[in-house]
């Protein structure tokens, strides 16, 4: 994908300026609430017109004041995900989901409706009313009906920040799977970096309006080390469940770690907080904690009241998060052997 923006839109108290290029096929656009996103989105869909500049989506333009070009959002091949499935409640399921593909010339129809309804999980669904849909299986249908109609790009507007909890991630494996198994580039629009480190390699981040800066969705999420309450969130995949009792031995990536074991601890993604990692100078005699991991201490984050510890644990990384006093009595630097001390119960399963 090759997306080439250059615009300003400008309101009676708040401007949007976007400048910037993108190549990746997994995007995100990261920044609060009011800081442009949801207006940059509507900018690049048609549904807004831009005071000035130009838009080209792989070479082809889609906007351009200076030129007089302004592709109807129809005519733009860019497919909408909004934050609510906005599915049409007098239709099914199924006519939802093949609303977009009977609109188009059969040579541009390149996705098998039975697979995409396979990797959804929605066979069971087709013939129900929409009303009759929980929050997660709308979003379902709703990415679904913008996939079939086949676009060259699809904007994703905040489409997990409606739905509870849990339910979320539930969403998330079937947006990953859509997206590798088409390969349609996606531009994914959110206010929480981590749902942006599940489903972006790069992100443009903005603020008040600005959007310029590309970087690696890990980048942005290190860089921001000891500016949220629940410190920073290490992404865990683990696999080969083995059942040792009262808990449960998982594989990540070569190296044994034990959970609690639970209804839903089994393998899959799992999220383990910088601040429930202890670090110790050697190995403790005796512990509570089920876990420890001789590590290699490979970077220092200094924040401003807390320090990030990255890890080189046998190949694979880990960030903790410790008072700077503990930097300097450790005497802490790279290089330096520690061993990552947690507990069996400080992993949350995500999906």
């Amino acid at each position: 994908m090759l997306l080439e923006v250059e615009v300003e839109k400008c309101f009676a108290e708040f401007s949007v300026r976007a400048a910037f290029t993108l190549h990746s096929e997994k995007c995100g656009v990261f920044g609060p609430s009011g800081s442009g996103k949801s207006t940059l989105m509507h900018l690049l869909a048609g549904l807004l017109e831009p005071d000035s500049g130009f838009i080209r989506l792989n070479g082809r333009t889609l906007f351009d004041k200076g030129h007089k070009i302004n592709l109807l959002p129809e005519a733009r091949r860019v497919g909408v995900v909004f934050q609510h499935a906005c599915l049409f409640p007098h239709l099914s399921v199924r006519k939802n989901l093949l609303y977009g593909l009977n609109r188009l010339p059969s040579p541009q129809r390149a996705i098998d409706v039975d697979q995409l309804i396979r990797v959804l999980h929605i066979e069971s669904l087709l013939d129900r009313s929409v009303n009759r849909l929980s929050g997660g299986e709308k979003q379902r249908v709703a990415l679904g009906r913008t996939v079939l109609a086949c676009p060259q790009l699809i904007l994703l507007d905040e489409p997990l920040s409606g739905l509870d909890g849990q339910l979320k991630y539930q969403i998330i494996p079937y947006l990953r799977q859509v997206f590798t198994q088409f390969s349609i580039p996606m531009l994914f629009i959110s206010h929480s970096l981590e749902e942006l480190r599940l489903m972006t390699d790069e992100v443009l981040a903005m603020e008040h309006g600005r959007a310029e800066k590309t970087m690696p969705t890990e980048e942005l999420a290190r860089s921001r080390l000891g500016g949220s309450g629940r410190g920073y969130i290490n992404l865990l995949e683990l696999d080969a469940p083995e059942d040792m009792g009262r808990l449960l031995k998982c594989n990540w990536g070569g190296l044994p770690l034990m959970l609690l074991k639970s209804e839903d601890a089994t393998a899959g993604q799992f999220a383990l907080g910088s601040r429930d990692i202890l670090l110790f100078k050697k190995h403790p005699e005796a512990t509570s904690a089920r876990n420890m991991l001789a590590c290699v201490v490979r970077r220092i984050y200094e924040t401003e009241w807390l320090a990030g510890i990255e890890l080189d644990c046998q190949g694979r990384t880990l960030i903790a998060e410790i008072v700077p006093q503990s930097v300097e009595e450790m005497e802490l630097r790279p290089g330096s052997e520690v061993v990552a001390v947690f507990k069996a119960s400080a992993f949350r399963r995500l999906y």
